[in-house]
């Protein structure tokens, strides 16, 4: 015997607009799937500033080649009774410039991991992503005699592997909320601006004492002494995070990057 079924036009209609409905979901993920965030709340996440009513702020540098800026850097720093700042250190340029690694030490300032080679790590295999954190880990570790727990990534590229492996071996990713683009060399005057104008309570500043940011140390007098006026207290990344326990911006995945990013040729 041949059976069938009997639909109503209430059945139908119901049947229609429940298929849409699932077709517009999908669409929406679909187009939207490069500004979802892609960690949950309790997943690591990268560090681009801290929450805090206080006009605390952090000045960071990165560096990864050349001996000719890190000595005028310092230099400023010492003269304008700046003790505390983050610098991020490249293990190979670590290695082979260990007098200004301990000059850095010396003069008390933060160091933190600017990881192994100057790669986009979110490129890498987890196993590759481990070697090259843990490899700038001993180095650092050796040269310094403290292990550093903080790290950026060279060209702060990531993904949520980078960010959980990095979190296994004990690391916080550390990003900026405030890019000078000295590395751009822009000119003394809008480096400052830049600065000046963009900074706020808790912000990460993102600076560079490699060779090929040749303006930074003319711009660095200027902003700390406006960054001074503007009421502004100097810390460590390490000091700023302590003034909160929140997970930083949101992070989003692989495909995004900071428009502001470092360029791939390492700096």
């Amino acid at each position: 015997m041949n059976s069938f079924y009997v639909f109503s036009g209430k059945k139908i209609k119901r049947f229609i607009y429940i298929f849409a409905a699932a077709l517009l979901a999908a669409g929406v993920v679909y187009v939207e799937r490069g500004n979802i965030t892609v960690f949950s709340e309790a997943a690591p996440s990268a560090i681009y500033s801290v929450p805090t009513e206080k006009k605390l702020i952090a000045l960071t540098f990165d560096i990864s080649w050349g001996e000719k800026r890190p000595e005028p850097i310092l230099k400023v720093l010492e003269d304008k009774k700046v003790d505390k700042a983050t610098f991020f250190l490249s293990s190979p340029w670590s290695k082979t410039h260990p007098e200004i690694v301990t000059n850095i030490k010396n003069a008390g300032f933060e160091i933190g991991s600017h990881g192994h080679k100057h790669v986009n790590y979110s490129t890498l295999s987890n196993e590759e992503i481990r070697t090259q954190i843990t490899t700038a880990h001993t180095v650092l570790t050796e040269l310094t005699g403290k292990a550093p727990n903080l790290i950026r990534m060279p060209n702060g590229d990531f993904d949520k592997r980078v960010l959980q492996i990095a979190n296994d071996l004990g690391y916080k990713v550390i990003q900026w909320d405030t890019d000078s683009l000295d590395w751009k060399n822009i000119g003394v005057d809008n480096i400052v601006k830049r600065v000046t104008t963009k900074a706020h309570p808790g912000d990460i500043v993102l600076l560079h004492a490699s060779d090929s940011c040749k303006q930074t140390h003319e711009a660095l007098p200027l902003i700390i002494d406006e960054l001074r006026k503007q009421g502004y207290e100097f810390v460590t990344v390490s000091e700023l995070l302590s003034q909160s326990s929140a997970d930083g911006k949101e992070v989003r995945d692989s495909a995004w990057l900071n428009d502001s990013l470092e360029d791939a040729a390492g700096l």
